[in-house]
């Protein structure tokens, strides 16, 4: 398993190749949101949030927020570091911290008198349902970014073991007698 600055290296050296083919397929608007979430996705968003990893410690003052999730998911499962359900399991998630406190911001708001009209929901609904490219944009960056961070873990995980392997029959081999 790799250590935290190599999963870093990685994600730094493949995001010009990620945004690259995004942008070749989709444009400048999929290029900025695919490599964006790619780079989010690599640095502070893949699966080892269920350790206290660098990922972890990137989220500062906001890092509490990710105690409960570490102690719901194993290390390596299907739920942190899964192709789509780990990413997904994440989203929701952080979903969930931020609906919390979106509401506590609005319910304060509106207490304070900092709000004193309803917030225009047909307006954001237009907004979000224009950029749908877009979401799906930071939905394949996010993927990618995690997916990058898994696969260079198995593919560690499997070199160490062979490289075991290999010392291991070196040292169980029979010796040739000489009669």
């Amino acid at each position: 398993m790799p250590l935290g600055r190599t999963h870093d290296r990685i994600t730094l050296w493949t995001l010009p190749f990620v945004t690259l083919a995004a942008g070749w397929v989709g444009g400048s608007d999929d290029a900025l949101a695919v490599g964006g979430s790619y780079l989010f996705a690599g640095l502070m968003f893949a699966g080892d949030l269920d350790t206290y990893s660098r990922q972890y410690q990137r989220w500062l003052w906001l890092r509490w927020i990710w105690l409960p999730y570490q102690k719901l998911c194993r290390h390596r499962s299907m739920w942190s570091h899964g192709p789509v359900v780990g990413t997904l399991v994440r989203l929701l998630y952080l979903g969930l911290w931020l609906g919390i406190l979106g509401g506590l911001v609005l319910g304060l708001g509106r207490w304070l008198g900092w709000w004193q009209e309803g917030i225009p929901w047909t307006e954001l609904q237009l907004w979000f349902g224009q950029r749908w490219r877009t979401w799906i944009g930071i939905g394949i960056g996010l993927e990618l970014g995690s997916l990058s961070h898994s696969l260079s873990d198995h593919l560690g995980s499997a070199w160490r073991r062979r490289q075991r392997g290999q010392r291991g029959s070196q040292h169980s081999r029979p010796r040739s007698s000489k009669s």
